[in-house]
């Protein structure tokens, strides 16, 4: 948890003297009530995050996610309230601040850049990213009411304020908003459905928290000339509670609209790769670049000419582009060239489906069809700059539901025209065919896929349950075996039985006492009563009538008979297949039994499969042995066998007691089972692997960006 030392808590900045001794008593006003309707949007944003976290979390496509979304909501419960304190400890500083002459401490929201320095991580782009565009939201929608609080502030302190200066600025804002979340161990996601609810629950109302301020300095004659902006909406925050919000919603924001600035940023490191699509002629020949319009009718060409999956040559986009340019230079006798933003487009996309065609969550039989969107996902990126910036672009989405929903598919456990692969064969078909420069039929496919998906998830997640439940059973059955096993071999080896009775002791009594354990466990009376029982009866077969006990036996023998009955009644027995045993039993009891008709116990017996076969010890801290207790419910993994290729499955649980790691194929079905020792021997070997289920398009995206800062520092 992040230190909260260096925020002064309220007391502390009321108790200030020099500060707020200099602000009037207006501002004052502005500070407590500005602060009541903060802490009323506030408790609003928490009031909902937990319904909006537990939607997301039903809606999760993973364990994993499913998992995350949970723990966030157990996290936000417990740091709200000092979520709440740091926020408002923050606002009271940056109001006593204005008594001082300058505001030295604003820190303002980072820019985003993809630029950033080595070690930057790309959920820093994307929060930047994400705060930017609200920023711009907020000034778009209320900048001329936070312009005249601007004007008022300046005139009431007697210095300019600038905007990054005004605590209720929406800059100043969202930096408490940050600094009061430092605490929370949450993720990029949910961190940016906090954003986006600070937007909606805070932000959206900027407009009256502006408006009250203005109000109360000119009611004390503070500018009034100054023309009143009205509110956006009558109702406030009130109107908002008729309004459906869902977590699509929340999770879609425009983002850097037009994604130029994101885009701008990149161009910057796309600069190693300039040059890599130009005609191949003459150096003297004059450049002369296209415009993007006829780019855009050369690519719509080519992607009529996309091969097949499973043509014999490679289709090379940069290559085909140099093609076309070399023939268009040919003839027009000047060097065709693509315009620089073009260009960077070009090399972007194809480095990214570069980084596609080496990715092993992609099987091989689908990376051949996502390679047939190449032209159209380059098409989108030239006349749509967000798709680098907004994780929820239809282009984007589709692309990474393809990858998500193949990456359990592994032939020959899947046919190679099964339904999921025919559905998406189906619509790149429909990409290259219908898309010409309207994106919306990304979006129409990806409702379409993304229906097909439910189905298929909800089939097969029945399925695991079913698996999951069903793999339980079977341990606790297999735990129970060895357990009855074991209390049986403690009383039979080392002792001389009559055959019949060892054989009715393996056989039939062990049945009864896996009955007993798996309906009513080892403390039941059921349990203790059944081993009473097989005690009695080994107790009685090696008596002798010249003893005192064995005087006594026909005494006790009723019992014990009608013991051997009900226990074995209880297990459902056919008392006709157990009827030679009693006669010989009985006949045991009435007369001496002859030495040679026993047998001595020697060897323990196995009841049912027995044991799993013990791994070779590793130690403890062996790093392929950690890596095997590091997998966690709902990774994927590929294991390469000899003969069947590549086994593609997801761990669906790790069964107590021996913690058996259960994996289940794309349909939900159980395919595998190990035990840790046997996955790090894998492991080792090489024929395990983890794949990485995160978009595909994300992470190629910060494969491309840090490949492209490497090519930078090496120049």
């Amino acid at each position: 948890m992040h230190n909260d030392g260096k925020v002064v808590p309220i007391n502390r900045a009321q108790a200030t003297p020099s500060p707020l001794a200099r602000l009037p008593v207006v501002l004052l006003q502005v500070r407590d009530k500005a602060a009541q309707q903060l802490q009323q949007g506030l408790q609003e944003l928490f009031d909902n995050a937990d319904d909006t976290l537990f939607e997301m979390a039903e809606k999760a496509r993973s364990t994993v996610d499913h998992h995350i979304f949970f723990e966030a909501m157990r996290d936000l419960r417990l740091k709200r309230k000092n979520f709440e304190r740091v926020f408002m400890e923050q606002l009271f500083v940056a109001f006593a601040n204005l008594g001082q002459a300058r505001c030295s401490g604003a820190h303002l929201v980072p820019l985003v850049s993809y630029e950033a320095a080595p070690g930057t991580s790309a959920d820093d782009v994307e929060k930047a990213v994400a705060l930017e565009a609200m920023l711009g939201r907020v000034r778009h929608r209320d900048g001329l009411a936070l312009g005249q609080l601007d004007a008022r502030l300046s005139e009431l302190l007697g210095r300019r304020l600038e905007d990054p200066e005004n605590p209720l600025g929406p800059a100043r804002l969202c930096e408490f908003f940050l600094q009061a979340g430092r605490s929370l161990g949450v993720e990029i996601r949910v961190k940016l459905v906090m954003l986006k609810l600070f937007e909606k629950y805070v932000l959206s109302d900027a407009d009256l928290l502006y408006g009250e301020a203005n109000q109360l300095l000119i009611a004390t004659g503070v500018l009034p000339q100054l023309k009143t902006v009205p509110s956006r909406r009558a109702g406030g925050r009130e109107a908002r509670e008729h309004q459906h919000y869902t977590s699509q919603a929340m999770v879609a924001p425009p983002l850097d609209k037009s994604g130029q600035q994101a885009f701008s940023a990149l161009q910057k490191l796309l600069v190693a790769v300039r040059g890599s699509v130009a005609p191949t002629l003459e150096a003297s020949a004059e450049p002369q670049p296209i415009a993007t319009r006829d780019l855009l009718r050369l690519l719509s060409h080519l992607q009529q000419y996309v091969p097949e999956p499973g043509g014999e040559d490679d289709f090379d986009l940069r290559n085909q582009l140099e093609q076309l340019l070399t023939r268009g230079s040919v003839k027009s006798g000047k060097s065709r060239v693509l315009e620089e933003a073009d260009e960077d487009v070009t090399n972007l996309v194809a480095m990214l489906f570069e980084f596609m065609f080496d990715d092993s969550g992609v099987p091989d039989a689908f990376k051949a069809l996502i390679a047939r969107l190449q032209i159209p996902l380059l098409k989108v990126a030239v006349l749509d700059k967000s798709l680098f910036s907004c994780a929820e672009h239809p282009a984007r989405r589709l692309l990474n539901d393809i990858a998500s929903a193949v990456i359990g598919w592994s032939p020959p456990y899947d046919h190679p025209r099964d339904n999921l692969y025919l559905c998406i064969e189906q619509l790149v078909q429909r990409v290259l065919n219908e898309f010409v420069e309207d994106p919306a039929i990304f979006s129409q496919l990806l409702t379409t896929f993304s229906a097909f998906i439910a189905q298929e998830r909800k089939r097969s997640e029945r399925l695991e349950r079913h698996t999951r439940d069903a793999e339980q059973e079977r341990l606790q059955v297999e735990v129970a075996r060895q357990r009855v096993a074991h209390v049986l071999n403690r009383r039979l080896v080392g002792k001389t039985l009559p055959p019949s009775v060892l054989q009715f002791v393996q056989q039939a009594w062990s049945q009864v006492l896996l009955v007993a354990v798996l309906k009513h466990g080892e403390q039941s009376l059921q349990w203790q009563a059944a081993l009473r029982t097989v005690d009695e009866l080994i107790w009685s077969v090696g008596l002798r009538e010249d003893t005192e006990a064995g005087r006594r036996l026909l005494e006790q023998l009723p019992g014990l008979l009608k013991a051997l009955r009900d226990g074995l009644a209880g297990a459902a027995f056919d008392p006709f297949s157990t009827r030679e045993f009693f006669l010989r039993l009985q006949a045991m009891h009435v007369q001496p039994l002859d030495d040679e008709v026993l047998v001595e116990v020697r060897e323990p017996f196995i009841l049912g499969a027995g044991p799993p076969g013990a791994d070779e010890p590793l130690p403890h801290d062996d790093p392929d042995l950690l890596k095997a207790k590091q997998l966690r419910a709902g990774t994927w993994v590929a294991l390469q066998q000899n003969e069947a290729g590549t086994l593609r499955c997801k761990l669906t649980a790790i069964m107590p007691p021996a913690d058996t790691y259960v994996f289940v194929s794309r349909a939900g079905l159980k395919v595998l089972e190990k035990s840790a020792g046997q996955l790090a021997l894998a492991f080792k070997q090489g024929v395990l692997h983890a794949l990485d289920d995160g978009p595909l398009f994300e992470r190629a995206l910060a494969a491309v960006v840090d490949n492209l800062r490497q090519l930078n520092r090496g120049k």
